[in-house]
Formats: structure tokens, C-alpha cells, sequence
């Protein structure tokens, strides 16, 4: 399970062998949510406000990037870093 950024407490993880739609993982504590790169909403899971914010803020940035990252897993190729949110 790679770690793709970390920020703030908030850890975005990206796995090679999950299926579409493009979507990350965002952990933070004892909560996880899946989020949609393309639509920027859970799937699934659940994030306290706070943190949602942060991770949408984050993925709305590096949208391009995630999709690159997506593309990366699915050929089974490790995926690369994001720069955090500052």
C-alpha cells in the first residue's frame, strides 16, 4: 500500500490492484474514506470534516497527478510522490 503524500495527520495511500473508478485512499486516525479523482467525493468510508477538507483541497490540485499516479497502478508500477499540502 503505497504512500503517495501525507499531510497534516491525513495519509493518501494509492494500491496496484483495485479496480476503477480512479480513486485514492485518504486515512486519517481510525477513519478512511475512498475518494474519486474525477468527481473529488467519497465512494466510501468516512473522514472527519476537517480532514475531508484538507483532502479535497489537496486532490483539486493535484488532480492531474493522482491520474497519472492511477495510471502508473494499474500497468503495476509503484506510483510517485505528491507534494503535501502546505
Amino acid at each position: 500500500m503505497p504512500t503517495i503524500s501525507s499531510f497534516f495527520g491525513v495519509v493518501i495511500q494509492m494500491f496496484w490492484t483495485e479496480h476503477g473508478p480512479p480513486h485514492f485512499h485518504a486515512v486519517y486516525a481510525e477513519h478512511e474514506a475512498i475518494i474519486d479523482i474525477r468527481e473529488l467525493r467519497v465512494t466510501r468510508g468516512v473522514l472527519p470534516r476537517r480532514a475531508l477538507a484538507l483532502v479535497l483541497e489537496w486532490a483539486a490540485e493535484h488532480r492531474e497527478a493522482l491520474m497519472e499516479d492511477w495510471e502508473l497502478c494499474r500497468q503495476l508500477k509503484p506510483p510517485k510522490p505528491i507534494p503535501p499540502l502546505e
